[in-house]
């Protein structure tokens, strides 16, 4: 039976799929954040050698999310450390809330003036139509709405604006990533670290590009269930080894960082439950 070290990043990733910036802020958000947000430069270079992306590569892209605030940098001796800045830590408190415990999708819609983007798609007239979350998409007209019948042309409307197909060909393709590790033996703890941390960094991509539709204008195979589930179990499996490992490993200010923290528990709580 393979472990998660043999089939971690050269099974999961590509030679280069891995992007130093968007890892270096999945690492943030999912590890750091949850433990005080203050991480030494030297654990980053050290963590992220471990799924290949160089200290060359890791130290450009600080430079570069530190020029477009996205982090903040500070200095104790020789020694520098960085943690999300404040808009950045709003956005991911946002994404690890959809990746974590998602609320249930939109019973209804939104139809408002304004322009096509953040989930909501053109009809026409100046109008859009999007998931009823709350928030329009502007400060202008908008109406509450319900669908009532003909389900295939809501879904083929569905598709044609938001582009399902591909979405559901996502969710497919992190379920096919990493399935192998449902069956695989728990890892020590290096390798455990290694595999949760690419898990929450493939499956926020995934969750992040989902429109939240009604489940009403959702295909009847939908596979977000399958992968949310699979994402659950992975995290939890995981979780023990990986956080003795950032124990071991991950430093900030005042020492090491802690292998568990109340928002890491709530975490785990959130994909316990059903």
């Amino acid at each position: 039976m393979r472990t998660p070290r043999q089939i971690t990043v050269a099974a999961l990733f590509e030679p280069g799929e891995l992007r130093a910036a968007s890892f270096i802020v999945t690492l943030y958000g999912d590890v750091v954040e949850p433990r005080g947000g203050l991480l030494w430069m030297g654990t980053l270079v050290e963590v992220c050698a471990l799924v290949g992306i160089s200290e060359t590569r890791v130290r450009t892209a600080v430079s570069r999310l530190v020029a477009a605030g996205r982090l903040e940098g500070m200095r104790e001796g020789r020694r520098s450390f960085y943690r999300l800045a404040e808009a950045a830590r709003r956005e991911f408190a946002a994404a690890a809330a959809l990746v974590f415990a998602p609320p249930p999708r939109p019973a209804g819609w939104l139809i408002a003036e304004g322009e096509e983007g953040a989930g909501f798609a053109t009809l026409g007239g100046g109008l859009v139509i999007g998931p009823d979350t709350g928030a329009p998409p502007g400060e202008e007209l908008a109406f509450a709405a319900s669908w009532r019948q003909g389900r295939a042309a809501l879904r083929r409307f569905a598709e044609e604006r938001w582009g399902l197909a591909a979405q559901a060909e996502a969710y497919a393709g992190f379920l096919a990533r990493f399935a192998p590790l449902d069956a695989a033996a728990p890892g020590e703890d290096e390798a455990s670290f290694v595999a949760r941390t690419l898990l929450v960094h493939a499956f926020r991509a995934v969750v992040l590009c989902d429109p939240r539709l009604p489940a009403e204008a959702l295909p009847g195979d939908w596979p977000e269930a399958r992968a949310r589930a699979l994402f659950a179990r992975l995290y939890g499996a995981l979780s023990p080894a990986a956080d003795s490992f950032v124990a071991q490993v991950f430093a900030s200010l005042d020492g090491p960082l802690p292998a568990e923290t109340e928002a890491t528990r709530r975490r785990l709580s959130e994909l316990a439950a059903p």
